[in-house]
C-alpha cells in the first residue's frame, strides 16, 4: 500500500472519529455558522451603504446597483432625498449594527455550548473506550502519555472545531462575497487585489507541513514530561527516602528543557511564517491602496468606490491572514487527532464468537501453557497443573519465575497465543468464557494492592452497590482488618488518600484482601498480598478462609513457607518451569529448593543450607 493510500485512510479514519466525537453538538456549531453568516452578509452591505451615499446621494452620479436596490431607494424618495436627509443612511447602518451584534452574540454563546458539549463527549468516549482496553495495552502505553492526551489534545481539538473550523465558513463567505463585489466594481482593481493570494496560499501549505512534524514532537514530549510528573508525585515517599530530589529534579530539568527547546524552534517557525505573511498581505493592501488612489484620480474610480473597494480589501486581507493562524491551529489539531485516534483506533477486549456464562466452581486445569511479553523470550514453559475444586494450591519461586504471570494469564488479563496451550475450568477453555463473569467469579489480591483516594467503605465495598456496611464489616474481620478501622476516628469513613498513602503496608493489604473477600467468588487468588502482615496475622487471615470460604478454590503465591504450608499442593516455578510440585509435607523433605527455603525460614537446618 502506497504512503497518498495510507494518508487518504487516515484522513478518512479521523474524520470519522471527529464526527463521532461531534455528535450531540452539531446542531449548535450549525446554528453558530448560521449566525456567524448572518454577520457576515452584514458586514458586507455597509460598504455599499457607504458607497451610494458618497457617490449617488452625495455626489448626484447616477446609481448603478442592482434594480432591487434602486426600487428599494426611491421608495424611500430617491438618492437626493437621502442626500439631503443623511440621517437616513446613518439609522441603515446602526440598525445593521444592531444585527451584527446579535448575531455576534448568537456566534459567541452557540459556539461555546457546542465547545463545551464536544469536550465532554470526547472525554465520556475516551474514557470509556480506554476502561475496556486491555491490561496488555496499558502497560504499553504510559500514564502521563494517555493523560496528556485525554487532556492537552482533546483541549486544542476543542479549540480547533470551536474558534477555527467554525470560522472557515464565514471566512469562505467574506473571501466570496468581497471578491463579487470588488469585481462588480473594478475589474482591474480586484486582479490586483488578488495577484498575491496564490503565493500566500502556496507559502502557506509549505509551512504547514514543518508545521504539522513540529507540533507532533511537541506532543511526544509534553507526555514524556507528564510521565516524570506523575510518577515523582505517586513515588514521593520514595524520593523523600533516599533523598533522590536533587537527581529527579535534574533528570525533570533535562527533559523539560529538552522540552521548551523544541516550542522554541517551533516558536521561530511560527514566528518566520507570520511574519513573511505579514509582508506579503502588507504589500497586497500598500497595492490596492496605492493603485486605487491612481485610477481615482484619473476618474476609473469613484470616490465611494475606492471607499467600498479598501473596505472590501481589509475584509479579504483578514482571512488571508487569518489562514495563517488556521493552519498553525490546524497542525496541532491534525497532530492532536492522530494522537486521539490512536486511542480510539486500539482494539477493546472482546469476548470469542459463542462465549458463555459458565459454572466456575470446577477444577482448574492449565495445559502446556507457554507464553512471552517479548517474542524470544518465554517467561513460562510448558506449564501443567491441576487444581482441583475447592483445594488450596500454594506456588512458590524467585522474582521473574512466572507466578504472577500464570495468574494474570487465568483472569484473563493476558491472552494466550493460539498453540500456546489452554487454561480450563471445569473442563471449559476460559477464552469461551465470557471475560466479566470470569472476573466476577475470580477474587484477584494482586501483589501491589491499589486502593483509590477514597474512604475505606468505598474502597472495601467497589466490588458492587448492593454491599451493605454488614458485608463490608465481615469482609475485615475475616481480613483481620477490624481492628485497625476501629483504631481510626472516623471508622469505616476514614479517607485513605491517593494510593492509600494514609495506611501501612500491611493495612493496605488486608484492605485490599476485604475487598476482594466481598466478592464471596468460587475462585481466590492471593498474589504475594500476606507480605506485609506478621506471622500471628498471617495465619489469622488464612484460618477465616478456610472457615469462611472452604469450598473455594483458592491460589496463594507466596515467598513464606507457614503461609504455603496448610496449601494442599505447592508448586515450584524457576525462570518459567515447574521444577518442584506435592504437598507441603512431601516437599519439605525432598531436598529441593523448598526445602531449602524451609529450613532456612523455620531455622531447623539453617547451617548446612548456608554451607551448601
Amino acid at each position: 500500500m502506497d504512503h497518498n493510500t495510507v494518508n487518504a485512510k487516515n484522513n478518512k479514519s479521523n474524520t470519522e472519529l471527529l464526527l463521532r466525537f461531534l455528535k450531540g453538538s452539531k446542531l449548535l456549531f450549525v446554528l453558530s455558522i448560521l449566525c456567524s453568516t448572518l454577520m457576515t452578509f452584514v458586514d458586507m452591505l455597509n460598504p455599499q451603504i457607504i458607497r451610494g451615499t458618497i457617490d449617488n446621494a452625495i455626489g448626484g452620479k447616477p446609481s448603478n446597483f442592482p434594480a432591487v436596490v434602486n426600487g428599494l431607494v426611491e421608495d424611500l424618495g430617491g438618492f437626493e432625498y437621502i442626500g439631503q436627509h443623511l440621517w437616513i443612511p446613518a439609522i441603515a447602518i446602526a440598525g445593521l449594527g444592531l444585527i451584527r451584534v446579535a448575531a455576534q452574540f448568537g456566534t459567541t454563546m452557540l459556539n461555546t455550548a457546542g465547545s463545551e458539549v464536544l469536550v465532554k463527549n470526547m472525554r465520556d468516549t475516551l474514557f470509556s473506550h480506554i476502561s475496556r482496553l486491555p491490561y496488555a495495552w496499558h502497560m504499553k502505553n504510559s500514564t502521563g502519555d494517555i493523560i496528556q492526551r485525554c487532556t492537552t489534545d482533546v483541549d486544542r481539538m476543542r479549540t480547533f472545531v470551536a474558534e477555527q473550523m467554525t470560522a472557515v465558513f464565514r471566512i469562505s463567505i467574506l473571501i466570496v462575497m468581497s471578491l463579487y463585489f470588488m469585481f462588480s466594481m473594478n475589474v482591474k482593481m480586484a486582479f490586483i487585489a488578488t495577484a498575491p493570494i496564490p503565493v500566500i496560499l502556496a507559502y502557506s501549505v509549505i509551512f504547514r507541513k514543518e508545521m504539522h512534524t513540529g507540533f507532533k514532537e511537541c506532543d511526544e514530549n509534553e507526555g514524556k514530561v507528564s510521565d516524570i510528573v506523575q510518577e515523582n508525585l505517586t513515588g514521593v515517599r520514595v524520593v523523600r527516602a533516599f533523598a533522590n530530589e536533587r537527581f529527579e529534579r535534574d533528570r525533570f530539568e533535562k527533559m523539560n528543557n529538552y522540552y521548551c527547546s523544541l516550542w522554541v524552534h517551533m516558536g521561530h517557525v511560527i514566528g518566520k511564517f507570520f511574519s513573511i505573511q505579514d509582508v506579503l498581505c502588507g504589500l497586497q493592501i500598500l497595492l490596492v491602496t496605492v493603485f486605487g488612489a491612481v485610477l481615482t484620480v484619473k476618474g476609473e474610480m469613484t470616490a465611494g468606490e475606492y471607499i467600498a473597494f479598501v473596505s472590501y480589501n481589509g475584509m479579504l486581507s483578514f482571512p488571508i491572514r487569518r489562514l495563517g493562524r488556521m493552519l498553525s491551529e490546524m497542525a496541532k489539531a491534525g497532530v492532536s487527532l492522530d494522537r486521539l485516534a490512536y486511542i480510539m483506533d486500539s482494539k477493546e477486549e472482546q469476548d470469542a464468537a459463542g462465549a458463555v456464562k459458565w459454572d466456575m466452581t470446577g477444577d482448574i486445569k492449565f495445559e502446556n501453557i507457554t507464553f512471552a511479553y517479548e517474542e524470544g523470550h518465554n517467561v513460562l514453559e510448558n506449564i501443567n497443573i491441576d487444581v482441583p475444586a475447592g483445594t488450596t494450591l500454594g506456588i512458590l519461586g524467585g522474582t521473574g519465575s512466572g507466578k504472577s504471570t500464570l495468574m494474570l494469564l487465568l483472569d484473563k488479563l493476558y491472552d494466550i497465543p493460539e498453540g500456546s496451550g489452554r487454561i480450563t475450568i471445569g473442563g471449559k477453555d476460559i477464552r469461551e468464557i465470557k471475560t466479566h463473569h470470569l472476573r466476577q467469579n475470580i477474587a484477584l489480591v494482586l501483589q501491589e494492592p491499589y486502593l483509590f483516594s477514597r474512604s475505606l467503605r468505598d474502597n472495601i465495598g467497589i466490588a458492587g452497590d448492593h454491599l451493605q456496611l454488614e458485608d463490608i464489616e465481615r469482609a475485615s474481620e475475616a481480613a483481620c482488618l477490624t481492628e485497625a478501622i476501629d483504631g481510626f476516628t472516623e471508622g469505616y469513613d476514614t479517607f485513605v488518600g491517593e494510593r492509600g498513602v494514609t495506611l501501612s503496608g500491611g493495612q493496605k493489604q488486608r484492605a485490599a484482601i476485604a475487598r476482594a473477600l466481598t466478592q464471596n467468588a468460587p475462585i481466590m487468588i492471593f498474589d504475594d498480598s500476606l507480605s506485609a502482615v506478621d506471622n500471628q496475622t498471617d495465619a489469622k487471615i488464612r484460618a477465616s478462609l478456610e472457615e469462611r470460604f472452604g469450598t473455594a478454590t483458592i491460589i496463594i503465591i507466596s515467598h513464606r513457607i507457614t503461609t504455603l504450608s496448610r496449601a494442599d499442593k505447592v508448586v515450584v516455578l524457576d525462570k518459567g518451569r515447574i521444577i518442584e510440585q506435592g504437598t507441603p509435607s512431601e516437599l519439605k523433605s525432598s531436598g529441593g529448593i523448598y526445602q531449602k527455603i524451609y529450613d532456612i525460614q523455620l531455622g531447623i537446618r539453617g547451617e548446612e543450607v548456608r554451607h551448601d
